[in-house]
């Protein structure tokens, strides 16, 4: 977890310190509250991240003489074709497009939503690829 602490760690430093620097040369309150509660998230984060890597064995990604090899594992079972993410995606779209255009248009696609995330979760239980 490394670079995660790199990453979150130079993100904190990195916002609070514009977050101060905003502060005197922009006068205006709202940008210094965004950036600095944004440092204070990455900082929360790298708290998360060197915490769990304390309690976690290293892993091969911050070993300098790591192989391919030792990562390797199970990654999983991924259907060859599937349209249920499609739908899924279809669906988040409606539900963002109903702000701006009517909240009937979000209600609509929760609903639509119910059905295909019940579509993706059950891939495996009817059709094509059943059990």
């Amino acid at each position: 977890m490394k670079v995660e602490r790199w990453v979150f760690g130079g993100s904190a430093i990195f916002l609070i310190g514009m977050a101060v620097i905003y502060w005197f040369t922009a006068h205006e309150i709202v940008g210094v509250w965004v950036l600095g509660l944004s440092g204070v998230m990455a900082l929360m984060v790298f708290g998360y991240v060197l915490a769990v890597a304390r309690r976690i064995a290293a892993r091969p990604e911050d070993d300098e003489e790591a192989e391919v090899v030792d990562g390797a594992g199970a990654i999983g079972f991924f259907p060859p074709k599937s349209i249920w993410p499609f739908w899924t995606a279809v669906t988040l779209t409606v539900i963002c497009l109903g702000p701006p255009f009517g909240w009937w248009l979000s209600i609509l696609g929760a609903a639509i939503g119910i059905w295909s995330v019940s579509g993706w979760a059950y891939e495996y239980y009817r059709g094509e690829y059943a059990h």
